[in-house]
């Protein structure tokens, strides 16, 4: 039955947000709930008239202003979609799912493929299947530098609508060999298998609910506000470089270990309040269930804190060659699985 499906998958994912947890945190560690709720109103709608200037505006100059600004607002929203799949977004579930579905709107994406895409990252985190930084010996070369140059110019967003496009009205893609075969370079090496596989346990009609969901939403703005095509493609393609470029910067060449693969990036405090502490990711990655607005407390600020912004330039000259276990620093010497 649906309903049995929905509430099961539910509560495997609870489950399993519960089990990435080392220990239940001792210090207060609420959810801001009405703060959460006043972000996700006041982000969206800002979103919308940034959205609006930059469809009616006659200035290029003021176009691609309001793009930057959009990049900036729409990634407060991906992270309260964040906090969503981690059930930090509100105490309520049926609140938090909710919140996360419309904070998944403005990404665009369906908020169930997302949690399910983002809970399997902390499951694979630094194994084999995500070190997209590293260049083996058995990699094919090619195909690790189109992924990784992809996260770098924002080509990577695109891979989420284009996920619900494909669930949506052509869902046997998802069982192409080339996708799934553990023998396929594609499927290994760009960790897609391990994804494609997180989905199968996913209530469907819920996911092609959450799109029709998403697209309605997208489709009322562009109505609402007359939005031109031009203005709305700067926006997201400011968007999904802005996006892009932290979504790797946060893991590149830290330690191999599932739980501690991470940095606490070092950015500047405006940027960081926008993104909700999204860069202290390090800390995220040891506390998953903190709510972003504590994540500061679990910083360990005698640990290595990289710049951003030099780890995202040094990230333009490639993966490096994968150390040899002589050469290793003892921070990722060996793979751990401790969680």
């Amino acid at each position: 039955m649906p309903g049995v499906q929905c509430y099961r998958s539910r509560l495997s994912w609870r489950n399993s947000v519960h089990l990435m947890t080392e220990n239940v945190e001792r210090v207060e560690t609420s959810i801001p709930r009405t703060l959460n709720v006043t972000l996700l109103l006041t982000a969206g709608a800002l979103a919308g008239g940034l959205l609006w200037f930059a469809s009616h505006t006659g200035s290029w100059v003021w176009m691609i202003l309001a793009a930057v600004a959009f990049s900036f607002c729409n990634n407060t929203l991906f992270s309260l979609m964040h906090e969503a799949t981690h059930a930090t977004l509100h105490p309520n579930p049926r609140v938090n799912d909710a919140m996360g579905r419309v904070a998944a709107a403005f990404f665009p994406t369906a908020f169930t493929l997302q949690r399910a895409f983002h809970l399997t990252h902390h499951r694979n985190n630094r194994t084999e299947l995500e070190q997209f930084d590293y260049l083996r010996r058995h990699d094919h070369k090619l195909l690790k530098l189109a992924q990784w140059y992809a996260i770098l110019t924002g080509v990577y967003w695109a891979f989420s609508p284009l996920a619900c496009l494909l669930y949506f009205g052509a869902h046997w893609v998802f069982a192409l060999r080339v996708l799934r075969s553990r023998d396929s370079t594609v499927a290994h090496q760009t960790s897609v298998m391990a994804y494609l596989q997180s989905v199968e346990n996913v209530s469907g009609s819920t996911v092609r609910l959450e799109i029709l969901l998403t697209a309605g939403i997208q489709a009322a703005m562009a109505w609402a506000l007359d939005l031109s095509p031009a203005g709305w493609i700067c926006c997201y393609a400011a968007f999904a470089v802005n996006w892009s470029s932290l979504q790797y910067a946060d893991h590149a060449w830290s330690p191999l270990d599932v739980r501690n693969g991470a940095w606490n990036l070092r950015v500047n405090p405006l940027v960081q309040a926008i993104f909700l502490n999204y860069h202290h990711h390090l800390a995220h990655h040891q506390h998953p269930s903190v709510p972003w607005i504590h994540l500061p407390r679990f910083v360990d600020r005698t640990q290595p804190r990289p710049s951003f912004i030099a780890t995202y330039l040094q990230m333009w000259r490639g993966p490096r060659p994968f150390p040899e276990e002589h050469d290793m620093p003892a921070t990722i010497h060996g793979l751990t699985q401790s969680h």
